[in-house]
């Protein structure tokens, strides 16, 4: 049995989903999650997995973790202390934790049973089962009509999706010193090289600061169309709409990276920002080696 811990963000909650159901086909074990993270999370909109796919998940008893990774290390305060790297000696063989160094082929070599902890951003982790993936994340609710009207406009042009995230990224002082912002030379320098590669390019820019794209952006390059109105529990529509679009340009957001990768075109053009956290680090292995980087 695999169990899975999901946490974070829409984005995040994806990719962690992925892996664990890839890691389940290819062992040929059962799958079960763990969500009690929400009950202390406040940032996004808490699990959304259910209401975004219509997934259902099978959740794991206290018993079966107690089976997997030793009775005391169940709790769930002390399944999160364990996840730190300080606490690793306490953990036990079947407690697994993504390192964030990169992909990690001796995952798929685990035994019969392991509970997994962390984020396994990396399309390697289930390029394997793409297609299925891709099954899994069908947006399972019909858009309203204003969105109607925008997926109408994007199918009739060729598309750029552009995703502008700031929001929380400035508001929160830890996602701030973590990511950092995509600055508006990094969206100019990608809109250029669209324009260069691209016939006819119509953009549209998702982004939870408007008045930062208006003021910045629009007066750039005018005639981009800006999405702003998909907000709170219907912000995850604006990754369904991405993901209908010709190309890509996203920020350094989970969000944005699903938008570009549920669009399974082999023609796509997606460009990513290289500098992905504000240390500067190069996140390996998470950006697609088709994905330009700038």
């Amino acid at each position: 049995m695999i169990i899975c811990n999901i946490q974070g963000g829409l984005g995040n909650q994806m990719f962690q989903y992925a892996m664990a159901r890839s890691l389940s086909l290819d062992c040929d074990l059962d799958l079960k999650f763990c969500i009690d993270s929400f009950l202390q999370y406040r940032m996004h909109n808490g699990f959304e997995l259910d209401r975004v796919f219509g997934i259902r998940l099978s959740f794991a008893t206290s018993e079966e973790l107690k089976k997997i990774i030793g009775g005391w290390r169940a709790h769930p305060l002390v399944r999160r202390a364990l996840a730190q790297k300080k606490f690793k000696i306490f953990r036990g063989s079947q407690y697994k934790v993504d390192s964030q160094t990169g992909y990690d082929p001796s995952l798929i070599s685990l035994g019969s049973k392991y509970y997994l902890h962390g984020y396994w951003q990396s399309e390697k982790y289930f390029l394997k089962h793409a297609d299925q993936i891709r099954k899994d994340f069908f947006f399972s609710d019909a858009l309203d009509q204003r969105n109607l009207q925008l997926l109408e406009k994007i199918s009739r042009c060729n598309a750029v999706s552009i995703h502008v995230r700031r929001g929380d990224y400035i508001s929160n002082t830890k996602a701030l010193a973590t990511h950092g912002l995509c600055g508006l030379d990094y969206y100019n320098l990608a809109i250029e090289r669209m324009k260069s590669q691209i016939k006819d390019p119509q953009f549209f820019v998702f982004t939870d600061d408007s008045g930062w794209v208006k003021a910045e952006l629009l007066t750039r390059h005018p005639g981009i169309t800006v999405v702003d109105h998909n907000i709170g529990v219907d912000s995850y529509k604006d990754m369904q709409l991405m993901a209908t679009c010709s190309h890509h340009i996203i920020a350094n957001s989970s969000f944005s990276w699903w938008g570009a990768w549920l669009n399974p075109s082999k023609e796509k053009l997606v460009i990513a920002p290289k500098k992905w956290f504000a240390s500067g680090e190069v996140a390996p292995d998470l950006l697609p080696p088709s994905w330009e980087k700038i």
